[in-house]
């Protein structure tokens, strides 16, 4: 590769990234769609080959996403709503249980006094929180609704993701081959050749942690319903559908779970036994779901998935995070072609000539 042919594809690397940059606002719903329709254009070339119309395949798989999505958006707003109610109803009782229960534990083995976490201290405290905590929602929502372009923003985004998603997919194939078509011939082989890994990559690892979101899911709403925990189903959804982000969803799950479980009144059992559900979840997790299901050949590690998330939401926002895993996953087969590529070069093979 000329010098060049380096310096323009540097160049196009440079303009697509300062495109992103400066038009990140209105890409999200774009970049979300391409995910989508990424992620669900196997699909529905498979159903292309048992014989489907690819428009009747699009829609099929269209609507059943859509389903998907609606009935885990019905589980979960009725759940934090109920979460929400049942916090300031049972308050009361969780202090007067903290303080029979947690309150002479600490004072014992840490020196806490009794006097500093009284119960009317407590109150008042938790009053006086949820007082500033009101003005600054109800700030937020004034701001909020006043703006009517975010408001009108949000619903365009609505409406554009899934109409945008539907044309990717039916057209996903036709779109892969024209780009396929703008590669230089003398670079063809090896480009397609890193498409492809990347394509292995990036989509082993998401279907395959879509497995194992779903498994987590299942597996925490039974545990969670056999030991009688209220609300069982919904915070093992919440739990496993957020497990896409390294240990975000066992966190989540375990601290919705243990408000849930304090919140019942039933002592210390309870409590311990969400503990005991989320480690063992968590185990399963690392050690047969994601071997099995994503793999530690082709998975990308937990630290550069969260590092790349985080990298993507501080520099692009939204749009940076959607783009991460895809990105990350790209990186991982450049580093490793680009090893590859030492290692055969003379600097490697040559190179202690000259120590």
């Amino acid at each position: 590769m000329s010098v060049a042919q380096r310096i323009w594809i540097i160049a196009v690397l440079a303009a697509t990234a300062a495109f992103i940059y400066y038009l990140r606002p209105i890409l999200t719903p774009f970049l979300a769609s391409f995910i989508l329709a990424y992620l669900g254009s196997p699909l529905v070339d498979r159903l292309e080959r048992w014989k489907l119309n690819r428009t009747l395949a699009v829609l099929l798989v269209f609507v059943l996403t859509l389903i998907v999505l609606a009935l885990i958006l019905i589980l979960v707003i009725p759940m934090a709503v109920r979460e929400i109610a049942a916090l300031f109803t049972h308050t009361p009782q969780v202090i007067s249980w903290f303080q029979v229960n947690v309150l002479p534990w600490l004072t014992a083995n840490l020196g806490v006094p009794p006097d500093s976490l009284a119960p009317d201290k407590l109150m008042n405290l938790i009053g006086s929180n949820f007082v500033s905590a009101g003005k600054i929602v109800g700030q937020v929502l004034l701001s909020v609704s006043s703006s009517s372009g975010a408001v009108f923003e949000f619903f365009i985004n609505l409406i554009l993701i899934p109409v945008v998603t539907f044309y990717l997919l039916r057209d996903w194939n036709r779109m892969t081959d024209r780009v396929a078509g703008l590669i230089p011939r003398a670079a063809a082989p090896t480009v397609e050749r890193l498409v492809r890994e990347c394509d292995v990559v990036l989509g082993a690892f998401l279907r395959g942690q879509l497995l194992v979101m779903i498994c987590l899911a299942v597996f925490y709403s039974l545990v969670l319903s056999i030991i009688d925990l209220n609300n069982a189903v919904a915070i093992g959804v919440v739990a496993g559908m957020l497990s896409f982000v390294p240990y975000l969803g066992v966190i989540t799950g375990v601290a919705l779970a243990l408000i849930t479980a304090l919140l019942q009144g039933q002592g210390w059992l309870l409590p311990l036994e969400v503990v005991i559900v989320f480690t063992v979840g968590q185990l399963l997790s690392d050690l047969v779901l994601t071997p099995r299901l994503v793999g530690e050949r082709i998975g990308l590690h937990p630290v550069l998935v969260i590092f790349a998330i985080l990298v993507g939401g501080a520099l692009f926002g939204f749009a940076g995070i959607l783009l991460a895993l895809p990105v990350a996953a790209a990186c991982t087969v450049l580093v490793r072609y680009a090893r590859e590529r030492y290692v055969e070069s003379r600097l490697y093979q040559e190179g202690g000539d000259a120590l």
